[in-house]
């Protein structure tokens, strides 16, 4: 990290996550960070379209992290710890989409890259 190779870094619920600027020369990319990370992208690239991704509720995110049974409970409630700042946050960011409904916010999230990144002739647009 001091050598200056991450976009952005963090640490999440004990664990340490990071992106490579080297990925970045790939082209366009989508990068699934937290709100530590999206604030470093936003300080070195401040034209990065960010996308808050947001569950319908405070209890609706506790259930999945329960239902999933990946996390043990001190997991779970670091990460919600973390999730009710982190929903805070929401303002921060020029988009939010709402994970109520897996089809209708996968649609929302087609839509808005759709506008972001058009392909020629307007193939493949809804």
């Amino acid at each position: 990290m001091e050598a200056g190779e991450f976009l952005e870094h963090a640490e999440y619920a004990g664990n340490r996550y990071g992106t490579l600027r080297s990925e970045l020369e790939r082209g366009p990319v989508v990068l699934e960070i937290e709100v530590q990370g999206a604030r470093q992208v936003r300080e070195e690239l401040p034209e990065a379209v960010q996308v808050f991704i947001a569950p319908p509720s405070f209890e609706a995110l506790r259930e999945r992290l329960v239902g999933r049974g990946t996390d043990s409970p001190d997991g779970i409630r670091a990460r919600l710890a973390q999730a009710e700042e982190e929903l805070g946050a929401q303002g921060e960011f020029g988009h939010v989409v709402v994970n109520d409904r897996l089809p209708r916010a996968s649609a929302e999230l087609n839509d808005l890259v759709a506008t972001i990144w058009p392909r020629p002739n307007g193939e493949g647009t809804s």
